[in-house]
């Protein structure tokens, strides 16, 4: 048995370990996978406009929680959106005018498009001469052949459409059309824009006027946690817009030396066309007029770049100080979850003063108890354990806030909590009822469930005996405590003194032979009776009578109480007196010795046979 149950663990131990290296190695080639991809990505061809402000003011907007900040997004994503459409304006300009120098492999592929887009410009033309001629002839016999050429005119320019197609994919893959590539680029920004705008609508109905923080220090936390991480990634798009703003302020002051040489020399290509056409030589004048219309135009193309570039600076610009002024308000609102936060723990720390101080005066208020009241110790660690307890719920309350469905979980819980311990609930409460004034104090001598014995403890829960076996019986401790759920107060009963002086009745017999007069003994016995138990009857009629007050009955006397019963051999006299729980037997003890003596004394001519048998009787 010992060793499948180790066989047991070893399997399962490898298991585990299984798992855990499987989970390794799969985090491993995850990682590697997406170096791969990172590496894969910088092997791609970039773009040749680059998108950046408006990715990076799309995700921003994403993070927009209330009207406020929603605003800034807007803002945002308007002047992204701006400056990267100024950005494909430079861009489609350059290329325009400043064409790469094609390589013999380019050339080759742009006279293959070209050749191509002169045949299905040809064809297309062919059909629509066919056309006309078709509609122009009315004789049935010249129309028939004209049909079948258009038919294969048409069938011609599907085939040099598809040649076309070839040739420009060729083209575009050799990335050598870069207008062709950015004209692309641009399609695809102006859907992507359209399909922002179509699931992003600027006034969202599930915006709020202003964020909420929380009232529970949870989600105060988590509010500032948010916005602190919200504030990170506006200062990395703040950074990113100031970074493109440096980088177009260098570019701008490159083109702006450039276009200042070229205002330079405008003065001397004008004035030296206007000469060249001055001369009347029609030659040098259509060249020189040519030339300085180019250079004019150069020069005008890169002025209009150097203003666009001046708006994408300011743009940039703009934009950054967008991207402060949202970080502004999330640093606004950070302070503001940082100050619930720290009012949720000075009320956690007044919690905890409060809870320590009423610790504090409850312990003073018990700490002068004498040693028989210590039923009220037990009351103070009650009372101690319910301020704590209430304490810790206020801490969690403020801590993680009330619930939102708070009288069903409270009504749930305190259903289950009293079925599940029902039992812990009653003796709980049976605590109380002991502790009150019909209840049971250390050192009482009760009898519970037929148990009799003397009470050594009473907590919470249990009350405990130290087991003096019946009332008939020697009265000994036996040794064995018994503990009992407090239960017993409430669902059944037990049996107590009523005073403090544990005062009971207790009976001794005396046989008295026929042949004696009873009635002389009887006095005399009672004398005896009287005189031992006097002290002990009068303390117990005062504290009877004390004791019963309360419930307006009359007194009780303690008197000693003498009762004859005849029998066969004689008279039994039954003697009741009142002691103390504590002492009945060493009274007992007393009593028989006082007796007996009494008897030894017994004049001698009243002394005689039957005398001395009830002597020996008494002595048995």
């Amino acid at each position: 048995m010992k060793f499948a149950m180790k066989v047991h663990q070893w399997v399962v131990t490898l298991c585990l370990l299984a798992l855990v290296i499987a989970a390794g190695v799969g985090l491993v080639l995850t990682r590697q996978s997406a170096q791969m991809d990172n590496e894969s990505t910088r092997r791609r061809r970039p773009p040749i406009v680059d998108e950046a402000p408006l990715k990076t003011a799309r995700t921003v907007a994403a993070l927009a929680t209330d009207r406020d900040e929603q605003r800034f997004s807007q803002q945002a994503l308007k002047l992204a959106d701006h400056e990267v459409d100024l950005a494909f304006s430079a861009a489609m300009r350059d290329a325009s005018e400043h064409p790469d120098t094609p390589t013999p492999e380019v050339k080759a592929l742009f006279d293959r498009v070209s050749k191509a887009q002169a045949t299905v410009t040809s064809t297309q033309q062919t059909i629509d001469r066919l056309q006309k001629q078709i509609a122009a002839t009315k004789k049935e016999d010249r129309r028939t052949p004209l049909q079948q050429q258009l038919d294969l005119a048409k069938a011609q320019l599907e085939l040099d459409q598809d040649e076309l197609e070839d040739a420009q994919g060729d083209l575009m893959r050799s990335g050598a059309d870069r207008l062709g590539r950015i004209q692309r680029q641009f399609k695809r920004h102006e859907a992507a824009q359209h399909e922002f705008e179509a699931s992003h609508p600027q006034n969202s109905g599930n915006i709020s006027e202003a964020s909420s923080i929380g009232d529970d220090l949870v989600a105060q936390f988590s509010a500032w946690s948010g916005l602190r991480g919200k504030a990170a990634k506006l200062q990395r798009a703040m950074d990113e817009a100031r970074e493109s703003k440096d980088t177009l302020m260098q570019a701008h002051e490159d083109l702006e030396g450039v276009v200042g040489t070229e205002q330079e020399n405008k003065g001397a290509i004008t004035q030296d066309a206007a000469s060249q056409i001055a001369s009347g030589k029609a030659d040098n004048s259509g060249a020189a007029t040519a030339s300085a219309i180019t250079s004019l135009h150069r020069i005008s193309v890169d002025q209009k770049s150097l203003s666009d570039l001046d708006k994408r600076v300011q743009d940039d610009e703009d934009l950054a100080n967008t991207y402060a002024s949202w970080i502004d308000l999330v640093h606004l609102r950070q302070r503001a979850a940082t100050h619930s936060m720290l009012q949720s723990g000075l009320l956690i720390a007044i919690i905890l003063l409060a809870v320590y101080l009423a610790g504090r005066l409850v312990d003073h208020f018990f700490k002068g108890l004498s040693a028989d009241r210590t039923r009220l110790h037990t009351l103070r660690v009650v009372i101690r354990f319910a301020l704590q307890a209430v304490g810790v719920l206020l801490i969690l309350l403020v801590i993680v806030g009330l619930p939102r469905q708070m009288p069903t979980i409270l009504g749930l819980a305190g259903a289950g909590l009293t079925v599940a311990l029902k039992d812990f609930i009653v003796a709980f409460v049976g605590w109380f009822i002991l502790m009150g004034r019909n209840g049971l104090r250390i050192g009482d001598w009760v009898e519970i469930n037929g148990v009799v014995g003397e009470v050594v403890e009473i907590n919470l829960w249990h009350t405990v005996l130290l087991e003096t076996g019946n009332w008939a019986d020697t009265g000994h401790p036996t040794g064995r405590k018994v503990a009992f759920m407090n239960s017993f107060a409430i669902e059944g009963h037990y049996f107590n003194f009523s005073t403090s002086g544990q005062w009971l009745w207790d009976e001794i017999e005396i046989l008295v032979p026929a042949s004696e007069n009873p009635y002389q003994i009887v006095d005399a016995i009672q004398k005896v009776v009287t005189r031992e138990t006097e002290t002990n009857a009068q303390s117990a009629e005062q504290e009877w009578q004390k004791a019963m007050s309360h419930y307006r009955l009359r007194s009780v006397s303690a008197a000693p109480a003498i009762n004859l019963r005849p029998t066969s051999a004689g008279v039994e006299v039954h003697v009741r007196y009142i002691t103390r729980a504590s002492e009945r037997y060493a009274a007992r003890t007393r009593l028989y010795q006082e007796i007996v003596e009494l008897l030894h004394q017994w004049p001698e001519d009243s002394k005689g046979k039957d005398h001395t048998a009830a002597v020996a009787s008494l002595k048995r």
